[in-house]
Parts: C-alpha cells; sequence; structure tokens
C-alpha cells in the first residue's frame, strides 16, 4: 500500500514517492518525535552526515561511473549543508550535540545487499533511494505540528531529499534497467515495511514503532 493516508503528506510529495513507499510512517512514531523534540534533532543531524558520508563512499568506490560522480557529489555537498543547519538549529534551541546508536533502519535494508557486483552497485542506490523518500514523508508527516522556524526548514528539506530520491532510483535504472530495478525495489519494499510498521527498542528517525519505556 503507498504512503500516503495523511492528506499533509499528500500534498507535499509527489506521487511516485509516495507509490514508491510501501507504508506509512505509523501515528505512534509522529506522536513519539513530537513527545521527544532533541533526540529527534540530533539523530535528524547524525542522519544527514551519514548521508554526506554514503555519497563520498560511493564517489571513491566507483569512480569509473561519470553520473554517479557527479551526482553523488551534489548530494555530500547539499547533505553537508543540512548537517550544518540542523547543528544551527539545536544551538538555537539550547540542545547539546551528542552521539547516538544508529537505528537498525539502514543496517536492515543493507542486509539484502547483494554481495557482487555490479547488483551491489544497484542494491545500494535502491537503498538510498529508500532512505531518502523515507525521510521526506517523515518530514512531511511532522510539518503540521512543528513550530514555524522547523516547519518551513523541513518544507526545504522535502524538496531537496525528494531529489536525492529521484537521483539514487534514476541512477539505479540508468545502470540496470526500469524492470529489473523494479524486482529489486519489491523486495526491498517487503523489508521496508517490516521496519517501519514493526515494534523497535528506541526511537530514532528512522525507527519502527518505538517501545513505549524506550526513547533514548
Amino acid at each position: 500500500m503507498p504512503a500516503h493516508n495523511d492528506t499533509a503528506t499528500d500534498t507535499l510529495l509527489p506521487q511516485p514517492l509516495l507509490d514508491f513507499l510501501p507504508c506509512a510512517t505509523p501515528d505512534r512514531w509522529v506522536e513519539a518525535a513530537l513527545a521527544n523534540p532533541a533526540l529527534l534533532l540530533i539523530d535528524h543531524a547524525q542522519c544527514e552526515k551519514k548521508a554526506a558520508s554514503t555519497a563520498m563512499s560511493l564517489m571513491f568506490r566507483y569512480v569509473d561511473r561519470p553520473e554517479l560522480l557527479s551526482k553523488m557529489s551534489q548530494l555530500a555537498r547539499e547533505e553537508l549543508l543540512h548537517f550544518e543547519q540542523v547543528v544551527g538549529l539545536m544551538q538555537e534551541r539550547g540542545i547539546d550535540y551528542s552521539h547516538l546508536q544508529a537505528s537498525r533502519y539502514a543496517e536492515g535494508l543493507r542486509e539484502h545487499v547483494a554481495r557482487e557486483e555490479p547488483q551491489r552497485l544497484i542494491d545500494i542506490l535502491i537503498v538510498g533511494a529508500f532512505i531518502e523518500a523515507r525521510s521526506c514523508e517523515r518530514f512531511a508527516r511532522l510539518i503540521p505540528h512543528l513550530d514555524e522556524s522547523l516547519a518551513r526548514f523541513y518544507r526545504g528539506l522535502v524538496r531537496s531529499e525528494g531529489r536525492h530520491f529521484e537521483d539514487y532510483l534514476t541512477l539505479a535504472e540508468t545502470y540496470a534497467g526500469r524492470e529489473a530495478v523494479a524486482a529489486r525495489v519489491a523486495r526491498f519494499a517487503e523489508r521496508e515495511r517490516q521496519l517501519i510498521e514493526s515494534d523497535d527498542a528506541v526511537f530514532r528517525f528512522h525507527s519502527g514503532v518505538p517501545a513505549a519505556d524506550v526513547m533514548n
């Protein structure tokens, strides 16, 4: 089922992105996010930093792919800018930046990445598309509930992260063809649904449904 059970989400996100995701973010995650604004921003900053690192890693690993080099270079710069902006918002709000254990989400998706090339690259790009698409969907779910400053910032992120989703998916289709990518997307989609809809031991930006007694 496409992730479009929320009117506010529908108006912010393009239909291809909504159709790409296998489910909507559960309301209990939204409630936990609103109850833990500091934790949300700290993990958001870490996600932006990790996204930049992933893009740089792809640039170093696949130096013979000019389309990838161009897109990942731009993506890395944008993600680092977002990281700086999130840290700035945290400073304004008196939130100290500290290390958090990563959620299970990204690693849970990467468990299904092929070991051999060229399929490994295609799978990594598909995982990147899921991460960026889910980020967009969660920004959109949160925006109606946030103060104007944070809501305005997240609206801007929806646009840029949406481009990142398109870049990852387009690169995968360029290298493997739309039909082959669609088959792999379907496999990853089921795992993504499980990670989003099932109970999670921690609350993070990409976590599943957080346990009521575990919020850090």
